[in-house]
């Protein structure tokens, strides 16, 4: 495994990080945090009606209203994070994958940050909580030479980390992986239903790797499939046609979709942005709200 560590993503001269929620009985759009010399990232939601998000390789929170700015959480011990990191179940502990290719655990309230995964050779990149709070879901990839995708699948691990489970097997790119809140399926979006590369569409697969299944069909390209806590809903990340990767500064789409008909998705809102508008969680607790990160350039 690479000891060398990525930049870290900065904004562009003339470009805005924007923390905005999108009010699911509205459809109305806010923006309650924005900044031209931070570029922000992937927003949790915590129990208490603050938003977590990355930036300069720090987690930061800030109240959900726009009341206050971001502050940052105080870490002992945590290299630089990235966008992806989820909450604990019950809101004490942040999850986050570092730049070391490691996911590691920190209270939210801040403090010494503790390592869960092994030094095994693979990249770790979290995405999920079983919804008994036992087990982390992440992506596994195993680089050959420059080639992070070489191989890409979904695995899950226990809290220490110990018991990794492989969810899927095929070495196709796979990312995104996340319960349902009633934990049955494992959300996430894949490239192994289509020998093209920049085709994903979103799948799901029991948490023993059974029942795999194709939930979406369509040309663009679908990512990081987030269920309401409600359980009826879905909103994910929509590619153009052709998307390699979950690239950033695009035109995208947030799509949302319902459980019961997977085929006939609602577009949310069209924006500048993809990597870093909704790789985490994003939903309010109560599946009212939902929160995103654009990337608009003047």
């Amino acid at each position: 495994m690479s000891d060398e560590q990525p930049p870290l993503r900065r904004l562009q001269p003339g470009q805005r990080a924007r923390i905005r929620i999108w009010d699911r009985a509205t459809g109305e759009v806010a923006t309650v945090f924005e900044s031209t010399d931070r570029l922000y990232e992937a927003p949790n939601w915590t129990d208490d009606g603050r938003l977590l998000v990355n930036g300069d390789g720090l987690l930061w929170t800030l109240p959900a209203d726009g009341s206050a700015p971001p502050e940052p959480i105080p870490a002992e011990g945590l290299p630089a994070v990235n966008n992806d990191h989820v909450l604990s179940v019950d809101g004490a502990t942040v999850f986050a994958s570092a730049n070391d290719w490691h996911i590691w655990a920190l209270p939210l309230a801040g403090g010494a940050a503790r390592r869960i995964t092994p030094d095994d050779g693979s990249f770790h990149f979290l995405h999920g909580v079983s919804p008994d709070g036992e087990r982390l879901g992440y992506v596994r990839l195993e680089p050959a030479g420059d080639d992070w995708w070489a191989s890409g699948t979904i695995h899950t691990i226990g809290l220490d980390g110990s018991d990794d489970v492989a969810v899927t097997t095929d070495p196709g790119p796979a990312d995104g992986c996340e319960w349902t809140p009633d934990g049955a399926w494992i959300l996430f979006n894949t490239e192994q239903f289509s020998s093209e590369p920049g085709h994903a569409q979103l799948a799901r697969v029991r948490p023993d790797g059974a029942e795999l299944e194709q939930l979406t069909f369509d040309e663009r390209v679908n990512w990081f499939p987030h269920m309401a806590p409600t359980g009826d809903v879905v909103v994910y990340l929509s590619f153009p046609s052709g998307t390699t990767g979950h690239p950033a500064d695009l035109p995208i789409e947030l799509r949302l979709v319902s459980v019961d008909d997977w085929q006939h998705p609602t577009t949310l809102v069209a924006l500048d942005g993809g990597q870093g508008t909704i790789n985490v969680p994003s939903w309010s607790p109560d599946g009212s709200a939902f929160a995103f990160v654009d990337y608009p350039i003047d």
